[in-house]
């Protein structure tokens, strides 16, 4: 059983919850953002002292109403990788439209080789239009001229990724890029192919893609990439688990192992008693929900006729896990009775908690959850 933790990177927020700003009105300064990275610091030590197998951050731009302030991951976790000793530092996601593909492999193979090749790839294709215009891939909803326009970037951007991390030397004719260019010289010799400097130590390089449509599931499966799975209501999460493997198996004739090439990630709060849990969960909640909801029914306009959903929903929906130890414990236990997950990231960071309380979170999990998990999985 693989475990993990997956952290926005927020900025401190005592007045979390929908007493609270609304959430893209937040302003934060400059100490806030460092207060950030000096967490995740502390974060990815004790994930690695503690025995974690993984440590994801996320990549966004302009944050400065506070919520997931990395830029750059492939920095934070060339940083991370001189602060901890084994653990896989990872992504979810970069995102790869805002980068020039190469770019974007020559940064990764770099931190991968002074990481000592601990780096995990995870990428997609964005979320905001306030981040991706500036990039010239701009994000769409529902199958628009937009999205259809960056799913077929990305998805070139992705083969370039994999011809330049795998190969000694590769080319590119595309419909979006050309490389190398037409008529390049070198010394005067002309240049039909480059190599890669330096490349990954672990090659071919493993991608990670969370999973919200089906379209990108069947791209995905049909990549042999991990998909990763979360913030969907159970009763919707286990019919895409179960496909991504039908997929795969009709793309490639492979029958995979129940919890095979996909990753499970789960918000997840614990303590001493079920009122106690829900009392702080609740806070980061509706704060995140003031964020994320806009976003949530451009994508699924389905759900535009209704209300936001409460935390009892999504703890009713098994994406989010509050409670008790024993409450999680047991919760979990059932999720892979009926996936059979190998592979576990909780998301142990909500807005209003601070650094001593999430250190407390990622302990308790550790200590009073995964070893049940691990015993029986």
């Amino acid at each position: 059983m693989h475990f993990g933790a997956f952290f926005y990177g927020t900025v401190d927020m005592p007045d979390a919850g929908v007493d609270g700003p609304p959430a893209h009105k937040r302003n934060y300064g400059q100490e806030d953002y460092r207060r950030v990275y000096g967490d995740l610091i502390a974060y990815a030590k004790t994930c690695d002292t503690l025995g974690y197998d993984s440590f994801w951050s996320a990549e966004h731009h302009f944050h400065n109403h506070g919520f997931e302030v990395v830029p750059n991951v492939v920095l934070l976790n060339a940083v991370l990788a001189q602060q901890t000793r084994r653990i896989k530092l990872g992504a979810l996601i970069h995102v790869l439209t805002a980068w020039h593909p190469i770019h974007f492999a020559e940064d990764y193979a770099l931190a991968d080789v002074l990481s000592g090749g601990r780096l995990l790839c995870g990428i997609g294709r964005g979320t905001e239009e306030r981040e991706s215009n500036v990039f010239g891939v701009n994000v769409g909803y529902g199958n628009n001229a937009d999205d259809l326009a960056n799913r077929e970037v990305f998805e070139e951007q992705v083969e370039i990724f994999k011809a330049a991390t795998s190969s000694e030397r590769f080319s590119h004719r595309g419909k979006h890029y050309t490389i190398p260019p037409d008529e390049l010289t070198f010394r005067g010799e002309p240049v039909h192919e480059f190599p890669l400097v330096p490349r990954p130590m672990n090659t071919p390089v493993r991608i990670y893609q969370p999973i919200a449509t089906e379209e990108t599931l069947v791209y995905a499966a049909r990549q042999r990439h991990i998909g990763v799975l979360a913030n969907h209501p159970w009763e919707r999460l286990v019919p895409m688990w179960k496909r991504y493997a039908t997929v795969v198996e009709e793309a490639h004739g492979v029958k995979l192992r129940p919890g095979e090439d996909r990753m499970l990630q789960v918000q997840l709060h614990i303590a001493d008693s079920p009122e106690r849990a829900i009392a702080t969960a609740r806070r980061g909640h509706d704060e995140l929900t003031k964020l994320l909801w806009p976003n949530i029914i451009r994508r699924n306009t389905a759900l535009a006729s209704r209300g936001p959903f409460t935390l009892e929903e999504r703890m009713a929906g098994k994406s989010w896990i509050v409670g008790t130890a024993e409450q999680a414990r047991d919760t979990l236990l059932a999720m892979h009775d009926d996936v059979g997950y190998e592979s576990l990231v909780i998301f142990p960071h909500l807005p209003g908690m601070r650094r001593a309380e999430t250190l407390e979170q990622l302990e308790r999990f550790w200590t009073d959850v995964r070893p049940a998990l691990e015993g029986s999985c």
